[in-house]
C-alpha cells in the first residue's frame, strides 16, 4: 500500500479542502490518504473551532484513511517548525508524497525559489536583518529581501506573500533540509483565498471567511453551502452540546487570568514573547475587558496580529522559550483517528516505525511533547466556558483514536 500525506487544520472542514483530498488522491495515485492535523491550537495562534475529535470525525467522513495530530509545540510554531514536524511525521509514516494546496500551482516554481533563497542564503538573511533593524514586521523584512534578491531572476518563482505558498515553500526546505524521501505535489488553490469573506455566490469559502460568518451571530445554515454535509453535521452535534465555538473571545477571560497572575518577568519566559511585549501584554490585561480592544492596544508595526497570537498561544499554554528551543522534531507517531484502509496501513508499517506509535497516552506519560499536547487540551475546553468543557477535561486519557 502507498500513502499520500496532506498537512491540514480543517478549522473547519469545507469544500475547499474536499476537493484537495480528492486531487490529492486522483494526482498521486496511491492508495491511502494521511492527513497530520493540528491539535486544539492552530498555527496562527489561535484555539480551534471545535476540538481535534470532532474535526477528526469531518476529515475521516470525508476520505482520509488515518489522522495523525500535530504536536502542540509545532502545531503553534511559525511556518519553518510547523512545517518541519508535519513532513517529518508524514516521512515517518513511510508516506511515498505529500500534496500540499498553493496559490501558485506549479511545483517547478517552488523549486527554483528553494535553489534561489538557498544560493543566496548570506545575502537574504543580510537583507532581512537589516530591515528590521528598522522596525519592519518580519513577514514584511522576508517579502522585502525576496524581493531584493530575486529581482533579476527570470525563472517562475513563488509570490511568497500569499499564505499557502509560503506554507507550500516550507514543506518543500523541510522534505530536502530533513532529506527525506517523500516527494511532494502541489494543487492550485481554486476559487476562494486564505483571508476571503464568505461569499453567497460560491459554494468554496476560506475556513476564515466561514468562521467570521458564524462569528458575526449567523446560524450554521448560513454556511451550509460551504460544507460537505458531513462537517455541517458535525458543526450541529458540538453547538448542540458545547454551546459555543472556540475563539479567543471565548477564552479571554481564562487568558486574563493566567496573564495577570503573573508577573512582567514571568511573562518575558513564555515562547516568542520578545523586546518588551510582557510589559504591553500585562498592562492591557489590567484594563481591557474584550479580546478584541486587548488586541488593539498592544497591537504594533513590529508585530503582525498572528505573531502576537502566538505569544499568547504559549502564555495561556505555559510553553515557555526554553521548552521551544530543547524542542527539535517529533518524538512519536500519535493517530486520532482512522477507518479500516487507515488501520490496515498502519498494521503493515508498524514494525518500521522508527517513532512510539500512541495510541493510548496513558502509557506514555514521560513523552515532554505529549504532555504539551494533553495540557492544551485540557486547557482549551476549560476556555470554553461550558459543562461540556468541564466534562471533555482529561479526555486525552478516555478517548481512544476513533475508527469508522
Amino acid at each position: 500500500m502507498k500513502a499520500t500525506g496532506i498537512v491540514v487544520e480543517y478549522n473547519p472542514f469545507h469544500n475547499g479542502h474536499l476537493h484537495h483530498l480528492q486531487q490529492a488522491r486522483l494526482k498521486t495515485n496511491n492508495d491511502v490518504m494521511i492527513a497530520v492535523m493540528s491539535g486544539n491550537f492552530l498555527q496562527r495562534g489561535e484555539p480551534a473551532l471545535v476540538d481535534k475529535w470532532t474535526r477528526t470525525k469531518m476529515a475521516l467522513s470525508a476520505g482520509v484513511d488515518l489522522v495523525i495530530e500535530l504536536p502542540y509545540a509545532f502545531a503553534t510554531a511559525q511556518a519553518s517548525d510547523f512545517a518541519k514536524g508535519a513532513i517529518f511525521l508524514l516521512d515517518a509514516l513511510k508516506c511515498t508524497s505529500f500534496c500540499f494546496g498553493s496559490e501558485e500551482g506549479s511545483l517547478k516554481a517552488f523549486e527554483h525559489t528553494y535553489d534561489l533563497l538557498t544560493e543566496n542564503k548570506t545575502a537574504y538573511n543580510l537583507a532581512i536583518s537589516t530591515l528590521m533593524k528598522k522596525g519592519i514586521s518580519y513577514p514584511k523584512a522576508l517579502n522585502e529581501a525576496y524581493d531584493i534578491v530575486s529581482k533579476d531572476v527570470t525563472v517562475p518563482l513563488v509570490d511568497l506573500s500569499k499564505p499557502n505558498n509560503i506554507l507550500g515553500y516550507h514543506y518543500i526546505e523541510a522534505a530536502k533540509t530533513l532529506h527525506a524521501t517523500i516527494q511532494p505535489e502541489t494543487i492550485q488553490r481554486v476559487v476562494a483565498n486564505y483571508h476571503d469573506p464568505a461569499k453567497a455566490t460560491e459554494t468554496i469559502a476560506s475556513a476564515t471567511g466561514i468562521r467570521k460568518v458564524l462569528f458575526d451571530g449567523a446560524n450554521l445554515s448560513a454556511v451550509q453551502t460551504y460544507m460537505p454535509p458531513t462537517s455541517l453535521e458535525a458543526l450541529y452535534e458540538w453547538q448542540s452540546t458545547a454551546n459555543s465555538f472556540g475563539n479567543w473571545e471565548q477564552f479571554y477571560p481564562t487568558l486574563r487570568f493566567i496573564i495577570l497572575r503573573h508577573t512582567k518577568e514571568k511573562l518575558a519566559q513564555f515562547a516568542e514573547v520578545t523586546e518588551g511585549m510582557e510589559n504591553a501584554i500585562w498592562n492591557a490585561a489590567t484594563t481591557c475587558l474584550t479580546f478584541q480592544s486587548f488586541m488593539e492596544k498592544i497591537k504594533s508595526k513590529r508585530f503582525t496580529w498572528t505573531r502576537i497570537q502566538r505569544m499568547l498561544t504559549h502564555i495561556y499554554n505555559d510553553f515557555t522559550w526554553k521548552q521551544l528551543k530543547e524542542t527539535e522534531l517529533p518524538t512519536y507517531i500519535r493517530p486520532l483517528g482512522m477507518n479500516e484502509r487507515g488501520q490496515a496501513y498502519l498494521q503493515s508499517i508498524k514494525k518500521d516505525l522508527q517513532l512510539p506509535l500512541v495510541s493510548r497516552v496513558a502509557a506514555s506519560k514521560e513523552n515532554r511533547l505529549l504532555q504539551l499536547d494533553i495540557k492544551a487540551a485540557n486547557l482549551y475546553y476549560l476556555g470554553l466556558q461550558s459543562a461540556f468543557g468541564q466534562q471533555m477535561v482529561g479526555s486525552d486519557f478516555r478517548i481512544a483514536p476513533i475508527r469508522i
